[in-house]
């Protein structure tokens, strides 16, 4: 078998902005009196869209829907303050991205965010020369743990599931992974992102190893 495609999450696996997302939406959601505590977000919040974010913290704590669209793009704005702060290159993850390009393997970023930011944090980690394409949440109508993204994304890509090796961090984005019949590596932190680690994931699918 051969693998023709690498699909990475970004938030967690190119990027470590999950702590990121975390402060941009409770800082915005402080205004109105509201939050998410560190464990709530590791455990059931971490890698979901904020759209759905909100929509669980209406259900179930009543926050009023109508502020969603404004807590929405207020989270954003405080997210891309971050982004230009702090989002820089990593020696490693270029170095990765590069040598898979390089041994001709098609890659692509998958993500629950937003377009924009999926756009300038790839830019900025200067990891957008080597990527086919870029996926995210506004693509499609439910995020991971849905795996509408991957299919998007192996169909845009013209790859079959089984040619499909996914690179993720999160419950949710290996689910999505994995309903979605591609090949999964699954992965703690960014630092466990590296071109030996995904090359002997490779070889060992490809039965080299």
């Amino acid at each position: 078998m051969r693998l023709k495609a690498v699909i990475f999450d970004m938030d967690g696996v190119l990027v470590d902005a999950r702590e990121w997302h975390y402060e941009a939406l409770n800082r915005a959601l402080s205004h109105f009196g509201y939050g998410i505590s560190r464990f709530e977000h590791l455990v059931t919040y971490d890698g979901l869209p904020t759209r759905q974010k909100l929509e669980m913290l209406s259900r179930e704590r009543g926050l009023p829907r109508e502020l969603h669209r404004f807590l929405n793009d207020l989270k954003q704005t405080y997210t891309m303050e971050l982004v230009h702060a702090l989002c820089k290159p990593t020696f490693q993850h270029e170095f990765a991205l590069s040598r898979l390009h390089a041994d001709g393997y098609v890659l692509a970023v998958a993500s629950n965010s937003i377009q924009r930011t999926v756009d300038v944090m790839m830019e900025r980690a200067d990891l957008a020369r080597y990527l086919t394409l870029t996926t995210s949440n506004e693509q499609v109508r439910r995020g991971k743990p849905d795996p509408e993204i991957y299919h998007l994304t192996m169909q845009r890509l013209g790859v079959d599931p089984e040619s499909v090796l996914v690179v993720e961090d999160n419950e949710n984005g290996i689910k999505a992974a994995t309903a979605a019949g591609a090949h999964v590596l699954a992965v703690s932190e960014p630092v466990d992102v590296t071109y030996d680690r995904i090359r002997d994931e490779i070889d060992r699918l490809e039965g080299r190893r």
